[in-house]
């Protein structure tokens, strides 16, 4: 009886994605809401990036809904992984766990690719405004890095303390900015609060750079610090 539930479910699953493929029709133009955000975030926020403008600044309480929501992720695994210890992780307790040492494919992959996954976060980060990339993008691919170096390097310890403190730092930052936009611009996370400079200069966009490389550090460091509450 149960094959014969499971049968019918996966028939039912089945019809409604065969419905959703047959239906689909390519879109050839852009709607006309999405043509009006293409023509006002460059003339109002002077962003060239269009969806990095709408994240920051239109849809800035959703950001900080997003940002509070990976805070408490972060909050949650170290309560739940830390058992109980604070602080960052003691070389002993790293070094005492018996583990298979890495591959020298591994260690030589990571001296190689580590300086340039970090680079290449920081410059996702900090051009969120002129071309594809953000804050939350540049920060996962700067944890990507964690990830590599805690394989390539078993025995790293990375200070919990000095994360926590970046991250609060940064959140903290972040808020700041967003009630001085609701005091000398027009709304929370207004980034006319700064000028808008030359369009397409890297120094443009308002106050945009600035939010995005506070994300930027901030997602870095909880995500940083949830790779390495796994890792313990």
């Amino acid at each position: 009886m149960t094959r014969v539930w499971a049968a019918i479910v996966v028939f039912l699953f089945g019809a409604v994605f065969a419905g959703l493929a047959v239906g689909y029709s390519e879109r050839t133009a852009p709607s006309e809401l999405a043509m009006r955000y293409l023509e006002q975030v460059p003339a109002d926020l002077g962003a060239a990036n269009v969806v990095t403008g709408i994240l920051i600044t239109y849809r800035g309480f959703d950001t900080l809904g997003e940002v509070a929501v990976l805070f408490m992720v972060a909050a949650s695994v170290g309560m739940l992984l830390s058992g109980g210890r604070g602080g960052s992780t003691s070389p002993a307790a790293v070094t005492a766990r018996p583990a298979r040492p890495p591959s020298e494919l591994v260690v030589n992959g990571a001296q190689v690719v580590l300086p340039i996954a970090f680079l290449f976060g920081a410059y996702v980060i900090v051009n969120g405004h002129l071309s594809a990339g953000g804050g939350f993008q540049g920060g996962a691919v700067v944890a990507s890095g964690v990830v590599l170096l805690v394989l390539g390097r078993p025995s790293v310890v990375l200070d919990h303390g000095f994360l926590s403190v970046t991250e609060s730092l940064a959140g903290v930052l972040y808020v700041t900015l967003g009630i001085l936009g609701l005091f000398f611009a027009g709304g929370f996370l207004d980034s006319h609060i700064l000028p808008r400079g030359t369009f397409g200069a890297f120094v443009s966009a308002g106050a945009i750079p600035l939010i995005s490389a506070l994300l930027g550090i901030k997602v870095a460091a909880e995500l940083s610090v949830i790779i390495d509450r796994f890792r313990n």
